[in-house]
C-alpha cells in the first residue's frame, strides 16, 4: 500500500530555512512522481514543486523559484523540499502526494497523500 509521511515542519523566522521530508513506502520512487503542495488557512491547496524520477524532471511554482529546491534520495525512498529565504506568505500546511511516472499540475491526478506538516514563518 502506498504511504507517505511528511516531517520537518516547524516555526521559523522570516529569512530562515527548513527542510521537509516525504518518506515513501509501498512503492519505489524510480517509477513515480512526488509533488509538494501547500494549503494556507482560507485558501485552496496549491502545487509548490514536483519531482519525477521517470522523467528526470523537477518543477516549481513561480513564487518559490530560486528559494525552494526539491530532491530525492531513491536509496532512502525519500523526497526533500529545501526551503530557504522563507516568507510569512509561505506559512501553510505542506503535503506530499504521489502519482505514477510524471508530474501533473492538477491535485486530482495524485493518488495518495501524506498527513501534512505545518510550516509557520513568523517573527
Amino acid at each position: 500500500q502506498l504511504q507517505l509521511v511528511e516531517s520537518g515542519g516547524g516555526l521559523v523566522q522570516p529569512g530562515g530555512s527548513l527542510r521537509l521530508s516525504c518518506a515513501a513506502s509501498g512503492f519505489t520512487l524510480d517509477y513515480y512522481a512526488i509533488g509538494w503542495f501547500r494549503q494556507a488557512p482560507g485558501k485552496e491547496r496549491e502545487g509548490v514543486s514536483c519531482i519525477s524520477s521517470s522523467a528526470g524532471s523537477t518543477n516549481y511554482v513561480d513564487s518559490v523559484k530560486g528559494r525552494f529546491t526539491i530532491s530525492s534520495d531513491n536509496a532512502k525512498n525519500t523526497v526533500y523540499l529545501q526551503m530557504n529565504s522563507l516568507k510569512p506568505e509561505d506559512t501553510a500546511v505542506y503535503y506530499c502526494a504521489v502519482r505514477r511516472a510524471f508530474c501533473r499540475r492538477s491535485i486530482s491526478e495524485y493518488d495518495r497523500w501524506g498527513q501534512g506538516t505545518q510550516v509557520t514563518v513568523s517573527s
